[in-house]
């Protein structure tokens, strides 16, 4: 994988968040983690450029993407592609046709 630059916008209550980290760890990342309630003006800067409050958000190489879908969880399948990782759903236990 070429060197990007991955920010996480998160927060230490966040669920989602500790899964998106999760995974760029797992996968050997790099990540910024900006901390909304910590860094002041990250959660205007998240709300002022996806239109909402919600998080995790990643800064991929200055793109923002929501890694995750409310109801649906983590996107795994989604971000190994976006990183070009080969598939990691099954390694949550889920294949492309539904759990294993």
């Amino acid at each position: 994988m070429n060197h990007v630059q991955v920010l996480v916008y998160s927060a230490s209550w966040c669920r989602d968040c500790r899964e998106a980290k999760r995974f760029l760890e797992t996968h050997n990342i790099p990540y910024i983690e900006i901390d909304i309630e910590e860094t002041p003006g990250a959660a205007d800067e998240v709300f002022a450029k996806v239109g909402k409050r919600a998080i995790p958000q990643f800064v991929i190489d200055g793109e923002w993407v929501q890694p995750y879908r409310p109801g649906r969880g983590f996107l795994y399948a989604e971000m190994c592609k976006r990183f070009g990782i080969a598939d990691g759903s099954a390694k949550r236990g889920f294949s492309l046709f539904g759990r294993k």
